[in-house]
Formats: C-alpha cells, structure tokens, sequence
C-alpha cells in the first residue's frame, strides 16, 4: 500500500483520519485559498482540495495525498475561517435562525499515478434562534477561530442546532470520511484488509 498523507495540518481532520486509517503522515501544503470572481462554493472547495493535494506532489512523488476544503454558506454568502471573536459573533448572528449548507471539498490524488478523484460533499445545518447573550457566550467559551461557519459541531457547537441534514455527520468537522473511504477503496486501499 502507498503512504498516504494527509495535505493539512488540521487537527479536527487529522483526529478524524486517525479514526479510520492507522498510520499517514500530515504536511502543510502551500496553497493561495483566495476566492475567484463569482465561484461558486461548490467550486471554490473543490479546487481547493484538488490544489492542496497536488501541492505536494512534488515532495512525496509516489504517495497518495488526500486534501480538504470547507465553507460554510448562508443565503448566498460564503463564510470561511472567522479568524477573530468579532468575525465569530458576525457569522454566527449571520446564521442565527437560518439553514446553513457546509461544502467540504474532497480531493485523493495518486503522485505517482497522476490519478485523481475529487468530490463536494454537502451537509446542513439548521440553526436554532439564539440570543445575544448565547452566541457572546458560545464564542467564549469554545473559541471557534479556525473553524468554518465559527462552530465546532463535535463540541459545545451543537447546542447551536435545531438539527442536522447530510450523508456524513464527519464532513460537518472537515473530512467526509464515507466518501475517502470509497476513494480509497478503488484504488484497493482498505483500512479492513490487513496486509501481511
């Protein structure tokens, strides 16, 4: 089996590969996540991940490289990573009382092969009607900086929801693991078959 690497230095998607795959190794990849003009949030992701794993091609040439992207969308508005308290509390009273749609972006890429697989995974989220004083106390308290939509879903972020719409609950904290592992399993890489 090819090494497998993860292009993000992450730890939520690193937490969740690790519950699936025992052994990859993660690496930074070098990639401008600017908007183009009028892309799509679908196209934005995808792109994203697709340039994350093949932005290291280079340094692992016989590996197969996973990469992910996520935006939250509310309305027609793309959040990304808020960064600082006050963009977290304008995001989340954004989203207050709303259906917001998260779009991770799945990209698996084969350096040696030049073989890859892509995918945008969709996952809603209905956010209940929360107070002032709620979201205030949310950022607080969890201080979601570095997460789309500022919320931490497999944390206190769910007390944020009315419920919850989408084929993987793993692609709401960025990585769809069903859809990676079907990924890797065409190319005969499967975490349940030992290797002797």
């Amino acid at each position: 089996m090819k090494p497998i690497v993860l292009a993000s230095t992450s730890p939520y998607r690193r937490m969740l590969l690790e519950r699936v795959l025992p052994d990859f190794i993660t690496a930074a990849p070098q990639v401008d996540e600017t908007p183009r003009a009028n892309e799509t949030a679908q196209a934005l992701v995808e792109r994203l991940a697709i340039a994350k794993a093949q932005a290291l091609r280079e340094q692992f040439p016989k590996h197969v490289l996973i990469g992910s992207d996520q935006v939250a969308v509310v309305g027609d508005k793309i959040l990304g990573k808020p960064g600082s308290v006050a963009n977290a509390i304008s995001q989340l009273q954004a989203a207050n009382g709303k259906a917001v749609t998260f779009c991770t972006g799945l990209a698996v890429y084969d350096s040696e092969n030049q073989a890859l697989q892509s995918c945008v995974e969709p996952f809603a989220v209905q956010f209940r009607q929360l107070s002032d004083a709620e979201i205030q106390g949310y950022v607080e308290l969890e201080q979601p900086l570095n997460c789309a939509g500022s919320f931490k879903s497999e944390g206190l972020g769910i007390s944020l929801f009315e419920k919850m719409q989408g084929d993987d609950p793993n692609s709401l904290i960025g990585l769809p693991l069903i859809k990676l592992l079907a990924m890797l399993r065409k190319w005969h890489i499967n975490p349940l078959v030992i290797r002797k």
